[in-house]
């Protein structure tokens, strides 16, 4: 109990409770994001939520304090009580991402500054998270060579991922390939990472990695607070590129990165031309790469899916893949059918 009313976890199975915080939220202009797994709240004496804040996983969010409350260090409160609570269920590296002007309220709860833009910023709860995790993938003998980099989702990986691998190899001693680890995409993290490996197994220039949180994931592109006026494309973009830029890429010694033309998805289309701005100020250069056509058609992951849904047409999903995910694909069918 405290001078305000209570502090005290939010339930969110709980149908009633639930809408309780989606409300709540809404009225501070945030989403509710249905990824998140702990929700605390600050009651008043009328059981009215006052304030909150929530995780999903790593990543602390959504936090709403309302005006006539904010001076009481209850945003302390909340962020300590989501800390206790994700080091309990044994999750020790936390982020957030947040607006700019509440960098001061989360550096005095024990967060580090990651990387930030005129209006967001993202912090740790350990120092030099991006630094560590680039070290990690680091080997001496990269030193004077041309080092280049490709995120990648690889749902699946197709014969067009393989055709810029190979034209990025083509300009490069080294190749990093990170794919982007979270299990939001239909092919798991495991199988994408897993087809990306054996499909270029045979090019020795070429290393694969987990993205971990700071390639194009949840932390560094979350929508919840973003209000619908923004534009949200390039304000995360910015960001996720100055995290590259900034604390991975000169660890790595990274100074090209590649990515095919994107005919397809509008917010990729912006997120080459958001790198095609930045990198450059980095001394990082931006190739685009044409994506490999077939039959008149840019091969696509998104086709590979659709052609490998239906009987009808899987014949024309292999034929847009490599021998590696073509197995795997055909194994899928044959356990499903």
């Amino acid at each position: 109990m405290m001078e305000f009313g209570t502090i005290k976890k939010i339930d969110c199975t709980q149908t009633k409770e639930c809408d309780l915080l989606r409300k709540y939220l809404a009225n501070h202009a945030l989403d509710y994001e249905d990824n998140i797994d702990i929700a605390i709240g600050v009651f008043d004496d009328n059981s009215t939520l006052r304030g909150c804040g929530c995780a999903a996983g790593k990543v602390l969010k959504c936090f709403a304090i309302d005006d006539e409350l904010r001076g009481q260090n209850l945003m302390g409160i909340l962020i300590s009580q989501l800390i206790q609570d994700r080091f309990s269920k044994k999750i020790y590296d936390l982020m957030v991402l947040t607006r700019l002007q509440n960098k001061e309220i989360f550096c005095n709860c024990g967060f580090y500054p990651v990387v930030q833009t005129d209006h967001l910023i993202m912090l740790e709860n350990q120092k030099d998270g991006p630094k560590r995790f680039a070290e990690a993938l680091f080997k001496q003998e990269d030193c004077g060579k041309t080092v280049g980099a490709i995120v990648m989702n690889a749902n699946p990986f197709t014969l067009g991922h393989r055709y810029l691998v190979e034209q990025a190899c083509a300009q490069c001693d080294v190749l990093h390939i990170f794919i982007v680890e979270e299990d939001r995409s239909f092919f798991s993290t495991e199988v994408r990472y897993r087809l990306a490996c054996e499909a270029t197994a045979d090019l020795p220039q070429v290393r694969v990695h987990m993205g971990g949180p700071y390639m194009i994931s949840s932390a560094t592109f979350p929508k919840y607070f973003l209000k619908a006026d923004e534009d949200s494309v390039s304000l995360q973009c910015e960001l996720d590129i100055k995290l590259f830029a900034e604390s991975l890429a000169p660890v790595l010694h990274i100074t090209k990165r590649f990515a095919g033309t994107e005919p397809f998805d509008v917010t990729t289309a912006r997120y080459n031309a958001k790198m095609a701005e930045l990198l450059p100020q980095y001394g990082i250069s931006f190739c685009e790469v044409m994506r490999m056509e077939r039959a008149g058609h840019p091969i696509s992951a998104s086709c590979v899916r659709k052609f490998a849904a239906s009987s009808n047409t899987f014949s024309q999903a292999l034929s847009l893949v490599p021998k590696a995910t073509r197995d795997y694909l055909i194994r899928l069918q044959e356990e499903q059918a």
